[in-house]
């Protein structure tokens, strides 16, 4: 624009901005995965209830989930047990995983979150869609850094970052997949005491 070749108008200025928004994201995107998987990201724990945190990211999904005419669902229990977590990082795990999904999910589909108590008292969350699935191929690799699937439009960095909050929080995160019937991407984050001893 500044040597003449574009004409500065609002269509070229809303594309630079666009751009200066990916660049921006990925670099954060970097600085957060690089930041955990050295051990030095620090944690700002809370006492939260993750039914909440859930619900209130699966809202702020509403209006994209409608715009892609995807059915979005969340369950979870009014007497889930509160657990020490970052709710800043935890709802960046929750926010990559509905993004992917709803990318991945066509038209009447649906994105169901659920939040429940396990056995041993930890919290395991579901974000399950109805997408085209993933290869066995696919799921191996599913959290490995900058792998996309073939018609992903992401950086490749959404699932490994997620991996590494949940790690940093003592937690484990896995992938299941059946190619054509959906894919659904459960995390698990220990009790309060439990968090409390690593």
């Amino acid at each position: 624009m500044l040597d003449g070749v574009y004409s500065p108008d609002a269509s070229q200025l809303q594309q630079l901005l666009e751009e200066t928004h990916v660049l921006s994201r990925l670099v954060e995107d970097l600085r957060t995965l690089a930041l955990s998987e050295s051990g030095a990201l620090k944690l700002q724990k809370e006492s939260i209830d993750l039914g909440d945190l859930a619900r209130d990211v699966v809202g702020a999904f509403g209006g994209d989930a409608a715009a892609r005419n995807v059915t979005l669902d969340v369950e979870a229990p009014a007497d889930l047990a509160p657990i020490d977590i970052d709710p800043v990082r935890i709802r960046e795990v929750l926010t990559n995983l509905l993004s992917n999904a709803l990318r991945h999910t066509p038209p009447h589909g649906s994105v169901a979150v659920r939040v429940a108590s396990t056995s041993d008292g930890a919290i395991a969350v579901d974000v399950r869609d109805t997408g085209r699935g993933m290869t066995p191929e696919e799921i191996a690799r599913a959290f490995d850094r900058f792998y996309k699937g073939a018609d992903s439009r992401g950086t490749g960095l959404g699932l490994t970052i997620a991996r590494s909050l949940v790690a940093a929080h003592g937690g484990d995160i896995h992938a299941s997949s059946e190619h054509g019937r959906g894919t659904t991407i459960t995390f698990t984050l220990p009790p309060s005491d439990a968090a409390g001893r690593l």
